[in-house]
């Protein structure tokens, strides 16, 4: 049988023997010729949605083949489905979702907007870890559709000698179309892995007071900035199904407690802050109220100032930097509204890095000294 060896520590002990190249050791009862290991980390892998490597019409197909075709985003039969998703869908999507992304695209790094936040967000999660835990701690971030893949990181973080990985989806509500199929994917990464590591999944996050106080940090922010305040504050959720609801997803009921908490926080009265969903997609009803129909319906009834807060996202998106504000900013002017103010995701400000690394340390308790 092969000698194959992985490190036993995340910092050196009696079993390793400091070799020439950083990160790697040799176990002091290993024989001469045994090839140094690197020694044993804790992993730490973000992951988000995803995003098309860019905005041509193939690299949009690709990524909206991969995104549409998931079961737990359409969980329609896939002989029903796929024809079509392949012969309707994806020969007409690809072109305004294109050219939607080009709208919001970081020309200058050649990446969505949600690319360069997840890299700022993981640069500095790895700082604060570091601060924390020295070497002991790998972060790195995939994305569930696109690149990087899931198990071409899990694959690094083994091949780094993480013998635990925490995989935190970065989404702080449960759903289905988000937590399930990120942790799904995971789980598929890991059952080609040889030597599987230990691992953990970092549950929903909605309800941390760091992650509500971020949240409340952000409206104070823009609050101040204001000369005229907005009439009320729209929380504004990535909406599903409802159907999904009634099939016992908790996501609903995260939001609306989310919205709660946030007001509370802010000491501001019952209905300040209210919730709806956007992102409709298909016939079939989704949870409402739906977004850009609100806010028509509020600039129509005299709300003619607003502000928009998504807070179902941990970085800025196309779901908020263009449907939000551009599309439904847009639906709300036309129909009589004046100020419409949008209220940026939580991305890598210092408040939102601190609460996710209070939630990474809460969920490593027992697996670093």
């Amino acid at each position: 049988m092969p000698n194959v060896s992985r490190g036993h520590a995340a910092t050196p002990t009696a079993a390793t023997v400091q070799s020439d190249r950083p990160g790697e050791g040799r176990l002091a009862h290993a024989p001469a010729d045994h090839p140094p290991v690197p020694r044993a980390k804790v992993g730490v892998l973000l992951a988000n949605l995803g995003t098309p490597d860019n905005y041509d019409y193939w690299s949009m197909r690709r990524y909206l083949n991969e995104f549409l075709s998931d079961q737990r985003v359409i969980d329609y039969p896939a002989w029903k489905w796929q024809p079509l998703l392949q012969l309707i869908i994806l020969t007409k999507r690809p072109f305004t979702s294109g050219r939607a992304y080009k709208s919001i695209w970081n020309d200058e790094a050649g990446e969505s907007p949600l690319m360069t936040i997840t890299k700022e967000q993981t640069a500095k999660i790895s700082e604060a870890m570091a601060q924390r835990h020295g070497d002991a701690v790998m972060v790195d971030f995939c994305m569930r559709y696109g690149n990087p893949s899931t198990p071409s990181k899990v694959r690094a973080m083994v091949e780094a000698g993480c013998e635990k990985i925490l995989f935190f989806p970065l989404y702080p509500h449960y759903a289905g179309a988000t937590t399930a199929t990120e942790n799904d994917q995971f789980f598929r990464a890991l059952a080609s892995e040889k030597w599987q590591p230990a691992v953990r999944t970092v549950p929903p996050y909605f309800d941390h007071p760091a992650y509500i106080e971020a949240l409340a940090d952000s409206v104070r922010r823009v609050w101040d900035g204001l000369e005229e305040k907005p009439d009320i504050v729209v929380a504004s959720y990535h909406g599903m199904p409802k159907r999904y609801l009634l099939e016992g997803d908790p996501y609903h009921c995260q939001c609306q407690k989310t919205t709660r908490l946030l007001r509370e926080r802010l000491g501001w009265q019952e209905d300040s802050i209210q919730t709806t969903f956007q992102s409709v997609f298909g016939s079939e009803e989704w949870l409402r109220p739906y977004t850009v129909e609100h806010v028509a319906e509020l600039a129509k009834a005299g709300k003619k100032r607003i502000a928009v807060i998504a807070p179902a996202f941990s970085a800025d998106c196309i779901e908020t930097l263009e449907e939000i504000n551009e599309e439904i900013r847009e639906g709300f002017e036309e129909a009589g509204g004046e100020q419409f103010t949008y209220i940026p995701c939580l991305n890598a400000e210092d408040a939102h890095i601190r609460a996710l690394a209070e939630v990474i340390d809460r969920n490593l308790s027992g697996w670093l000294d």
